[in-house]
C-alpha cells in the first residue's frame, strides 16, 4: 500500500517504510493542483516583475541585490552548486530518502513555488531506489539543510552522485538506469529544494522510532535485573504511577509487570526487602520521564513533517508572498538534544543496576562479579569498566547543541540552530546505548543462572534468546565478542520480538 503525500498525517511510521522498507510513494492529486497553482502564482509575479526573495533576489547577505532576467534563468544553478558545500562521509541511505519524502511533503501544501516536475522526480527517485550521494556534514540548522539538500538538488540537474542498486555512480547514469528524466531547475526550482530541515527531521524520525524499541527493551533488561536481585515489585504496581499521573510512569510500570507475569517474585515465595535501592524502584518514573520525552520529541516532528518549512513562502489564494523563518531547525534541534539526554539517563540507570549485579555487598547474595571462581577468576568485573566509559561518551555527547549559535553569512544568519548537530549526536548516543543495555541484559542473565526460583514468563523468553548468543561464563573468557554480540542482539530487535511473542504487545506510549 503506498504512502500518499498530501501534506497532511505523514507519520514516523510512514517515514520508516518508504526510508528504509521501499514503501512506494504517490501524490495526492489534490496536492499536485495545488503545486500547479502556485507555480502559476509565482509565475505571473515574475512577468510582472515584482521582487521575490530567492526568485529574482540573491539570498542571505545578497537579498538586496534583484537580478536581471537573464540572471534569473542561471541563478537557481549556481544556488545549488554554490550550497553544495557539504563534507563527510556519505548519510545513511535511510536518512536521506526521508529527506527526500519530507521535501516532497512540503511542496504537496503548495506553497513553495517549484514545479510539479521537481517533486514527481523526488518521487519517481524514492519508487525506482536512486538515491543521492549527500555528505553527512555542513547544515547549521537554518535556512534549511541547505548544504545536503543541495546535493539532492544537484540531482534535478542531472548532476551529483547517486546510489543505485548497491552501486554508487553519477547521477544521469543512475537517471538513465532507472527510466527517471532530468527536469532541470527554473526560476525558484532550486531554493524551493533545499530550504528546511529536512534532514535534521529524517534523522530524527528514524531515531525517535528506532528509540521507542530501545526503550521497550530497556524495560525488559531492568525487568531481568530486578528479578535476579529479588526485587519487591510494589514500586511496579500500575496505580501507585497513576495516582502521580506522569504517562510515561504509568506505561514503564505496566511493561515492567508484564514481563515479570508468572515469576515467584509476585506470589510471595522468594523473601524481598521491604524497599529497594532507587536504582531499582524509581526505573518505572526514569524510564518513564524518557518516554514523555519521546513523546514530546515525536510530537514536535511530526508537525515539522506536516508544516510548511520553506522561505519565502507563496500563498497564491491570497496574492500575497511571505518571508519569514520558518527553515528555523530549533523546534527540532532542541526536542532531539532533550531525547539524546533522555537516552542517557536510561543509560545512567542500566549502568547502576549492573552495579547491584555485580558488587556482592549489593547482590543479594550472588557471588562476586558473577562468578563461581572469585580470585582466580574476575567474572564480569571489565564489563561494567565498558558499560562505564560509554556512559561518559554518552554525556559528552549529550551537551545541548540548540544554542551553540556560531553567526554566519556576513551576520545576516546570525542565530542558527546547530540542529544537524542535535540529530546527529543523538543518534550516535542511541547507537552507544545498545552496548550499554547488552551488558546489563548479560549480566542479568549470568544472575539469573545463580537463583533457583521461577522467573517471569517475559524474562525467561529474554534470556532464552541471550543464551543463543552469549554463553553462561563458567569460567574466565575475552569478552569482548560477548560484548559486540550482546550489543548487535538489542540492535536487532530479537529480544523485544521474543518477549512480546510470549507475553503479548507491550505498551508503546
Amino acid at each position: 500500500m503506498s504512502v500518499i503525500l498530501s501534506g497532511k498525517n505523514l507519520t514516523v511510521e510512514n517515514l520508516v517504510a518508504v526510508a528504509r522498507h521501499g514503501e512506494k510513494v504517490e501524490l495526492d492529486p489534490q496536492a499536485r493542483e495545488r503545486i500547479v497553482r502556485c507555480r502559476s502564482f509565482i509565475e505571473q509575479r515574475i512577468e510582472a516583475g515584482e521582487i521575490m526573495y530567492g526568485v529574482n533576489t540573491g539570498i542571505g547577505e545578497f537579498s538586496e541585490i534583484v537580478l536581471d532576467e537573464e540572471q534569473v534563468k542561471n541563478f537557481q544553478r549556481y544556488l545549488i552548486y554554490n550550497h553544495a558545500a557539504g563534507i563527510g562521509e556519505p548519510t545513511p541511505l535511510d536518512q536521506v530518502r526521508g529527506a527526500m519524502l519530507l521535501r516532497a511533503n512540503v511542496h504537496a501544501h503548495g506553497h513553495s513555488g517549484c514545479r510539479p516536475e521537481i517533486t514527481e522526480t523526488l518521487l519517481a527517485m524514492l519508487n525506482l531506489g536512486v538515491t543521492p550521494h549527500v555528505c553527512d556534514k555542513g547544515s547549521v540548522g537554518a535556512c534549511g539543510d541547505l548544504a545536503p539538500m543541495s546535493q539532492i538538488a544537484l540531482c534535478m540537474m542531472g548532476e551529483g552522485e547517486v546510489f543505485f542498486e548497491g552501486e554508487r555512480m553519477t547521477t544521469r547514469e543512475g537517471f538513465e538506469k532507472a527510466g527517471i528524466t532530468v527536469p532541470g531547475l527554473l526560476a525558484r526550482d532550486g531554493l524551493a529544494c533545499i530550504n528546511g530541515s529536512n534532514v535534521i527531521t529524517s534523522i530524527g524520525m528514524l531515531t525517535v522510532f528506532d528509540t521507542e524499541r530501545f526503550l521497550l527493551q530497556a524495560e525488559i533488561a531492568a525487568a531481568m535485573t530486578l528479578e535476579a536481585l529479588k526485587a519487591n515489585m510494589k514500586p511496579y504496581d500500575r496505580r501507585l504511577h497513576q495516582l502521580r499521573g506522569f504517562q510515561g510512569a504509568v506505561t514503564s510500570a505496566e511493561n515492567i509487570r508484564r514481563v515479570v507475569e508468572g515469576s515467584d517474585l509476585l506470589t510471595g515465595k522468594e523473601k524481598v526487602k521491604v524497599q529497594d535501592a532507587y536504582s531499582m524502584r524509581s526505573t518505572p518514573q526514569v524510564i518513564g520521564a524518557a518516554r514523555d520525552q519521546l513523546r514530546w520529541t515525536c510530537e514536535q516532528l511530526e508537525i515539522e513533517a506536516n508544516g510548511v518549512g520553506d522561505n519565502p513562502i507563496f500563498l497564491p489564494e491570497d496574492e500575497i508572498v511571505l518571508t519569514g523563518a520558518n527553515f528555523q531547525g530549533t523546534p527540532m534541534s532542541m526536542p532531539l538534544d532533550n531525547l539524546g539526554g533522555a537516552i542517557t539517563m536510561v543509560c545512567v540507570l542500566s549502568e547502576r543496576r549492573l552495579n547491584r549485579l555485580t558488587n556482592p555487598a549489593l547482590s543479594v547474595g550472588l557471588p562476586a562479579f558473577l562468578t563461581k571462581g572469585a580470585g582466580m577468576f574476575s567474572g564480569l568485573m571489565l564489563s561494567q569498566y565498558t558499560a562505564d566509559m560509554q556512559i561518559v561518551e554518552q554525556k559528552i555527547l549529550s551537551t545541548p547543541a540548540y544554542f551553540q549559535s556560531i553567526p554566519a553569512a556576513a551576520d545576516q544568519e546570525d542565530f542558527v540552530s546547530m540542529g544537524m548537530n542535535s540529530a546527529m549526536k543523538t543518534r550516535k548516543i542511541l547507537d552507544v546505548a545498545a552496548g550499554v543495555l547488552g551488558i546489563e541484559f548479560m549480566a542479568a542473565a549470568q544472575a539469573l543462572d545463580f537463583r533457583d526460583y521461577e522467573p517471569g514468563l517475559g524474562t525467561q523468553a529474554a534470556k532464552t534468546v541471550i543464551r543463543e548468543k552469549v554463553e553462561f561464563l563458567d569460567i574466565d573468557r575475552p569478552l569482548f565478542p560477548d560484548h559486540n554480540a550482546m550489543k548487535d542482539l538489542v540492535d536487532s530487535w530479537a529480544i523485544l520480538d521474543a518477549v512480546q511473542a510470549e507475553v503479548g504487545e507491550l505498551t508503546r506510549y
